[in-house]
């Protein structure tokens, strides 16, 4: 009777065993579907690609009885080998690296969800982070973050007539993300002294360049892209001049007028510049403002 007693109360640990390792496993789950992309363990751009690939081959063999993402309560796409392409996320400058994109059937250059760690994600939901400490701007160091970046710069802000707003940045671009109200808002990225021009060769550039900055619409007016500048002229402070991009977009201009009029000390020192920034190629951006050389946009500031 005794030993039946025992191997009762053995019976009885193991099922509570059994029970804290599901409910471990439940806690983890709900914690991974809480978790955004750009929150997640950081991958490798080939383990990204190869996953991507294996889904697309996987998709093109699949029966005719596809699933389908759903947009809204009122609106879905069909996920068919149709529906989906390739993006690729960066310049050709080293190894590829790329996800499948789902569109809807009517317009392939418009970009609903990415195929991602073994599901759909919507790009809205790509853009969002779970992370308190994700505030501010914030060096952009990881493939997720990187994709984030890409999402801005080709997909979000795009329109059907225009295409994208810049060309892909290389891999290794200097890019810092603003994070608001846990979603990312805009970016900028950056041309670092001494670095090549075109990235392959020869001539470098001889001062830092605050190459291209992007706020969504949805949150303009509310002095993001001046955040951006002073945050780019803060982060070198020790260099006497400094470079933006040409040719400055009307928005741009203001965004520069209106911060010059509040920082009197950095009249002298930002240069519209052409790469790679020596003199015959800069032009002082508050002389040109004064001279009315620029279109201003002011409803974007």
């Amino acid at each position: 009777m005794t030993g039946f007693r025992s191997q009762l109360g053995v019976l009885a640990e193991r099922s509570k065993v059994t029970e804290q390792r599901r409910n471990l496993q439940i806690q983890l789950c709900s914690l991974r579907d809480a978790m955004f992309p750009v929150d997640s363990p950081d991958v490798k751009d080939t383990d990204l690609t190869s996953a991507s690939e294996q889904y697309l081959s996987s998709l093109q063999s699949r029966p005719s009885d596809n699933d389908w993402f759903e947009l809204s309560q009122t609106s879905k796409v069909e996920i068919t080998w149709n529906n989906v392409r390739r993006l690729r996320l960066f310049e050709e400058d080293g190894p590829d690296a790329a996800l499948p994109a789902l569109h809807p059937p009517d317009d392939p250059t418009q970009v609903v969800a990415l195929y991602l760690r073994e599901r759909w994600w919507p790009v809205e939901d790509i853009l969002r982070t779970s992370s308190k400490s994700r505030c501010g701007l914030l060096l952009v160091q990881s493939l997720m973050e990187r994709l984030v970046v890409f999402l801005l710069s080709q997909v979000v802000e795009r329109s059907s007539q225009q295409g994208a707003l810049f060309s892909l940045h290389p891999r290794t671009e200097s890019c810092k993300l603003l994070w608001t109200d846990s979603q990312a808002v805009g970016f900028y990225s950056v041309k670092h002294k001494g670095s090549l021009c075109d990235g392959r060769s020869a001539p470098c550039y001889l001062l830092p360049v605050l190459d291209t900055v992007l706020v969504r619409r949805s949150w303009r007016r509310r002095g993001s892209a001046l955040q951006m500048l002073q945050d780019f002229c803060s982060s070198f402070a020790t260099e006497e001049l400094l470079g933006l991009s040409a040719p400055l977009s009307p928005s741009m201009a203001a965004v520069c007028r209106k911060f010059l009029q509040q920082h009197e000390d950095q009249r002298e020192r930002l240069y519209e510049v052409e790469a790679p920034g020596g003199w015959a190629r800069r032009r002082n951006i508050w002389l040109n403002i004064q001279l009315g050389r620029y279109a201003l946009r002011t409803e974007d500031v």
